[in-house]
Order: C-alpha cells, then structure tokens, then sequence
C-alpha cells in the first residue's frame, strides 16, 4: 500500500528549488510540468512515480512541512533556526551556503567584547536571540527589519546587525565587516514526522539514494 500515496516535496523559490530538482533527477525523480516556466500551475505532479512539488516562499515550506501540507521540504538551515518547526532535518543538501553573522563598523568590535547593552537589528529575531542570549549570555535590545539590514548601523537605528554573509561585498561596500559568525548554513532537507512513520521505506530509500550521490 505504501507506494500508491503521493510523496509531496516542498521547495523552497528560486535557486533553492532549481538545484534540488536538479540533484533529485541525478537520482530518478523528475517533473517535467516544472520545466515550464510558463505554467501558471501550483501544485506539479508526476503520476508515474506518485510524486507532487509546490513552490513556497522560504518561511512557508517547513510550516507546510509541520503540518503535513507536504511530506519534505527543502529550505535553508537559517529559515529552519529561525521558524522554529517540528520537523525532521534529514540531510545537508550542501548548497546555498552561507554564514549567519555579526556584523557592523568596526568600532562595535568593542561593544561586542564587553557585553554591554547594544542595539541588534535583524531580519532573524529568533537566531539573533538565541544567540546572545544563549551562547554570549549578553542582553541585548533586538529589533526586527524586513528590507536592508545593514541600514541600521548606517543610520544609527542599531550598532551591530545579524545577518546572512555571502561574499560581504554589501558589506564593505557601506563601511561594515564580519565581527562575529553565528552558525554555518546551507540548504536543508526535512521530513514531516508523520510521513516518516506513514512511508518509512520510500522516504529513508530517497535519503540514502540522495545522500550517496552529495558524498560522491
């Protein structure tokens, strides 16, 4: 019975989901109606291998995932810290990598150092929570941005950002640097944990295939 359900995935918008179909062919799973970028559809399903993909914005998928919307997802390790979701992490996809970081002038250096009450502003509240008030055990005063963090420090709204660190070109563009790294990130598979139990073999066969191919 297990193989007549659907497997639902989840995928993350943009280049997040381009390389996960990618990396899922390189293992036999396809979906030729998403290679049409013209389709205005929103649920894409292959009948033949009892397989269905939506595309949601980064935030949205491990909530589609908690609740069973979807069996897997795909997103980043950051959206995963930040939402906060129960959900199973399954495997480090290995790309989109990037770093979760402190950053602001370099005069904040100091500030940093000797636990004093600061201004962090974020797009990630959560992370940049956890880890002050966790692992630096220092308090700070977090405020929430949606647009250009590395505004705050520009315009004096805060004196150090948390933010994610690609190449810091942004960076040093506009006077700032790395002053601390939260965590490493990269894209992340996760499992809903009912699914887990409803279709063990599928679900643990596709991880092994997956993982053998990214150790390769």
């Amino acid at each position: 019975m297990e193989e007549k359900r659907y497997l639902t995935f989840a995928l993350t918008k943009g280049r997040l989901a381009e390389k996960t179909l990618s990396l899922l062919e390189s293992v036999g799973l396809t979906c030729e109606e998403m290679k049409d970028k013209s389709s205005r559809k929103l649920v894409f399903v292959n009948e033949e291998q009892k397989l269905r993909f939506f595309l949601a914005k980064g935030p949205d998928v491990p909530t589609y995932v908690e609740y069973g919307a979807a069996d897997i997802g795909v997103v980043g390790k950051d959206t995963l810290l930040e939402e906060g979701r129960r959900v199973y992490e399954v495997l480090d996809l290995g790309f989109g990598k990037c770093r979760m970081c402190v950053c602001g002038p370099e005069s904040a250096r100091e500030l940093l150092k000797h636990h004093e009450m600061i201004r962090v502003a974020s797009k990630y509240p959560n992370i940049a929570k956890e880890y002050f008030y966790n692992k630096k055990n220092q308090t700070v005063d977090i405020i929430k941005l949606n647009g250009s963090v590395e505004l705050g420090p520009i315009v004096g709204l805060s004196d150090v950002i948390v933010d994610i660190v690609e190449t810091g070109g942004t960076l040093r563009e506009n006077g700032l640097e790395v002053l601390e790294e939260v965590c490493p990130l990269s894209a992340r598979m996760i499992v809903n944990q009912v699914s887990m139990q409803m279709q063990p073999e599928r679900i643990k066969d596709l991880i092994a295939r997956l993982r053998g191919k990214l150790e390769l």
